[in-house]
Order: structure tokens, then sequence, then C-alpha cells
């Protein structure tokens, strides 16, 4: 029993000292120190590209540099066939990414909504895939496409990677959350699956579209193992490959500015493509976490 000088627990203030430090030390520091960590090597990397040889390996440390040269930059461009690795970039990305979203889309609707034996398991393969380090398949696909004479070819690049665990596993999640009156209602009006797939389900999966294209993108566009292995020939590098050609052609101090141009050069794609999508990936990853 409890008497009647018991007094109700009091609640501290939301302005209180108490509570404005745990935000502080919980919240803010983290996000602080998570920011610096991921950006301040972006910063140097660029600032890095505008110095001389002189100004990067000094014991006079300045972290902003003398004036905007652009020597790096040119030397990067004309040093190694920098043109040529980008557009081999581009295709190779450009039809890597489409392929494998659409690939993740159909594989996603079929695993919801066609009814075919065996749907489960194929389910929990793709689950198994996505534990499996990519680098364990590097051998056997070497082998396979080197076999088919794929080497130094697009599709010897892109077709090891065709298949993509994770987006077919995010938008089955969230095709699963889509209401099935509206799809039962497009079969009565004789939609098939194939119609009822591009008219319906696509439309209202974007954002979720948008997150796997993102993440795709930056995959394709960063890939370094694969077409190294797969790839001997300067016309058929892509950038992040051409970038170690840059490192052996351009030794000693001199090289370091020239190498964070090139790396400036193969960043700011990603950027700009992130920058235009990142509106969709909070909401495409909040639709993927919730199951029907």
């Amino acid at each position: 029993m409890t008497g009647p000088a018991d007094a109700p627990p009091t609640r501290e203030r939301p302005l209180s000292w108490t509570n404005i430090a745990r935000t502080i030390a919980g919240g803010y520091v983290p996000l602080v120190i998570a920011t610096l960590v991921v950006f301040l090597p972006l910063l140097w990397m660029v600032l890095s590209s505008f110095k001389t040889p002189g100004e990067i390996i000094t014991t006079d440390l300045r972290v902003l540099p003398k004036g905007l040269d652009f020597s790096n930059y040119a030397s990067a461009t004309t040093t190694v066939p920098f043109g040529r690795f980008f557009l081999n970039s581009v295709i190779v990305t450009t039809v890597g990414s489409v392929v494998k979203v659409a690939l993740a889309i159909a594989t996603a609707y079929a695993l919801v909504f066609v009814r075919f034996p065996f749907r489960r398991v194929i389910f929990m393969l793709i689950l198994v895939a996505l534990m499996v380090p990519p680098q364990v398949s590097i051998l056997p696909n070497y082998i396979l496409v080197a076999g088919l004479g794929g080497q130094n070819t697009y599709w010897g690049i892109i077709l090891p990677g065709l298949g993509t665990a994770f987006g077919t596993f995010l938008l089955r999640q969230h095709f699963m959350t889509l209401p099935a009156s509206i799809l039962e209602a497009a079969e009565l009006d004789g939609a098939g699956h194939w119609r009822r797939l591009w008219r319906i389900v696509v439309p209202v999966s974007v954002p979720s579209i948008a997150t796997v294209a993102l993440v795709t993108i930056v995959t394709e566009w960063n890939d370094y193992i694969w077409p190294l292995i797969i790839v001997d020939k300067p016309g058929m590098m892509t950038l992040p490959v051409g970038l170690t050609l840059l490192q052996n052609s351009e030794s000693g101090s001199a090289g370091w500015g020239i190498m964070m141009a090139g790396a400036v050069l193969v960043v700011v794609p990603v950027l700009v493509i992130f920058a235009a999508l990142q509106r969709y990936i909070v909401a495409g990853l909040t639709q993927g976490s919730v199951t029907g």
C-alpha cells in the first residue's frame, strides 16, 4: 500500500542541462566525428589536386593551396588515355546498371506475385548470396569468361555482376507492402503480369527502385578488382583501373598531385548522381524495410 505521503515520480525538464549534455554526447558528437572521418580525406584530396609538388611534399604543412593550379588535371588527362577510360566506365556502368535493375525488378515481382514451385527456396538462396563475399566467385568467373573469349571486352566486364541479391531483396520487401486489391483489380480488367509490373508496380515503387539504381551505379562505377583481372589492355580499362596505370606512369613526388586530380575526376560523376537521387534514398530504404 502507498501512503498519502508518497509523491509521483518527477520527470526531467526537456531543456534541462542533463538532457542537453546527453543529446550532445550521444548524438551530435558521434555525428560530427563520423562526418569528419568521411569528409576530411575527400577535402584533402580535392585541395591536394590543386597543389604543386612542393606544397604536398614539405615539412611546412599548409591546408589551402597557394592558388588554383589546374596543371595536375591537365597532366592526369593527358598522361594516360583518360577520355577512353571515362567512356569505358560510362558504357559499363550504364549497361550493367540498367540490366541489373531490370533483373532485380522482374525477379522481385516474380517472388511476390507469381506462384511457382520452390519460390521460398529461391529466395533463401538469394539471402545466402548476400552473405557470400563477391571475392569468392572471382576465380570461377575468370575461368568461365576467359574460356568464352571475354577478356578485354565489355560483355566480359559486365556479365559476372548482372545478378544483384541486394536489389532483389530490397524490392521484394517493398513489393510485399503493396495492396493486393490494386493488382487484383488490374487482373480482373485483363492485365497480365507484364502490364501489372510496368503500369502499376513500378510507378508506385520509384523510391525503392531509385535506391537500388543508386547503389548499383556506385558499385559498377567503383568496381576495381574484376575489371583489373579481366582487362589487360589500356583501351578497355575503366577509370578505377586507369588510376593504377596513372600511378605507374607517375613516380616520385610530382605524381601525388596528379593522382589526386585523377581521383577527383573519378569521384565527381558519382557525387553528381548521388545528389540527383539522394531524396529517394531514405524513402526507398524505409519502404523496403516494412513487410506485409
